[in-house]
């Protein structure tokens, strides 16, 4: 084969197979570090994981590495915000408490993370702050370092800054059918460069399936929703529930979580059975993005169950009080997963990196791991 007809240089410093967000960030990052960057995908635009999420970055409920990842990608995605034109905004999110076990989790973490990090907040306050039904709110809190951002609009317009810089090219409609040492093959010829970063997401077992055997990676399978609200008002920030608490680090690691956990598997088993993480997000254009469940597999099912798009209604009809929902769009959402890691990082060939984010929190993470993964190579 021959190398792309056009492709300026023949020879690049990095190429990334994959342009959701985890292959985006590793091409600003190298941008930014002065050197020359292609991005090749298999579809004509972005439609993965990275464009069916809730465009939350959730940096306080993130332990550890991923904390460190976090809180370095809240400023990059500000930083290309502006420099590629999306929005972004410094939303917060606000996590709201009905039952005293939420209430006991959320004090244990601002007691860790200090009160600037973990605001607590009456039940007054809560209902101020969105249009949550207020009887049985107990309280909550406010996350002030959560970000957001519009994913629909900032992944093609993160791929357009990279393709417009003197040294970034990003390649649609180009599959890839392989990598080894300084090349990546695809159908249309061959792209050469002197790294090679694999962020294909869930289908990483595609391309370099012994990577992604040896870290235990399937995939986790979403339902979401996204519903339009009679005279619903803004509600700036991101929305948590107690849900929210089992599912992220900072807060599943609580007493207050434990105790949680252990009454829902008697009162309400079929939220746990259905890994429901019911959180709210709104558009720019005021529709709510509601979510999610999840399923863990190699191989998910591809049907969609009614009864948790129902349950998941539900839910937020009695979280916001309100008894019409008008559902504007389904759909699944697929990520990678693999036990007890956030992230999968492999070498697979001499200056060939597989990369993933195996906990969902691509999004939040990606534009802090994309320098470390940089800085290795």
């Amino acid at each position: 084969m021959t190398d792309l007809p056009g492709l300026r240089p023949a020879r690049v410093d990095l190429l990334v197979v994959g342009a959701g967000i985890v292959g985006l960030a590793h091409a600003v990052t190298a941008l930014e570090r002065g050197l020359t960057v292609t991005v090749v995908d298999r579809d004509e635009r972005a439609v993965g994981a990275s464009v069916r999420n809730f465009g939350h970055g959730c940096v306080t409920a993130q332990e550890g590495e991923a904390l460190g990842f976090a809180q370095q990608a809240r400023g990059t995605w500000l930083r290309m915000a502006r420099l590629a034109g999306f929005w972004a905004a410094e939303t917060g999110t606000v996590v709201v408490a009905r039952a005293e076990e939420e209430l006991a989790a959320l004090d244990e973490v601002a007691q860790r993370r200090g009160r600037a990090e973990v605001v607590l907040m009456s039940p007054a306050e809560i209902t101020e702050r969105v249009p949550v039904h207020p009887g049985p709110v107990l309280g909550g809190a406010f996350l002030p370092r959560d970000i957001r951002v519009d994913p629909r609009a900032a992944i093609p317009a993160l791929a357009e800054w990279i393709d417009r810089q003197p040294g970034g090219r990003v390649l649609w409609s180009t599959p890839v059918t392989g990598v080894e040492e300084g090349v990546v093959h695809t159908p249309r010829g061959d792209l050469r460069g002197a790294r090679v970063v694999v962020c294909a997401g869930h289908d990483l077992d595609r391309l370099v399936p012994a990577a992604a055997e040896d870290a235990g990676m399937v995939r986790c399978a979403l339902q979401m929703l996204q519903v339009r609200v009679p005279e619903g008002g803004p509600i700036e920030p991101a929305v948590f529930t107690g849900s929210s608490l089992l599912r992220y680090p900072a807060f599943s690691s609580t007493d207050g979580a434990a105790a949680l956990r252990a009454r829902w598997a008697a009162d309400r088993p079929e939220l746990l059975e259905a890994g429901i993480h019911h959180m709210i997000t709104q558009r720019p254009d005021g529709d709510l993005v509601v979510g999610d469940t999840h399923a863990y597999a190699r191989t998910p099912d591809p049907f969609s169950s009614e009864p948790l798009d129902e349950l998941l209604l539900a839910e937020t009809c009695a979280l916001l009080r309100v008894t019409d929902l008008r559902v504007v769009h389904r759909w699944r959402g697929v990520y990678a997963s693999a036990p007890e890691r956030d992230f999968l990082r492999a070498k697979v060939a001499p200056g060939v990196m597989a990369v993933a984010v195996t906990s969902g929190i691509g999004m939040t993470t990606a534009f802090g791991l994309a320098p470390n993964i940089l800085d290795s190579l």
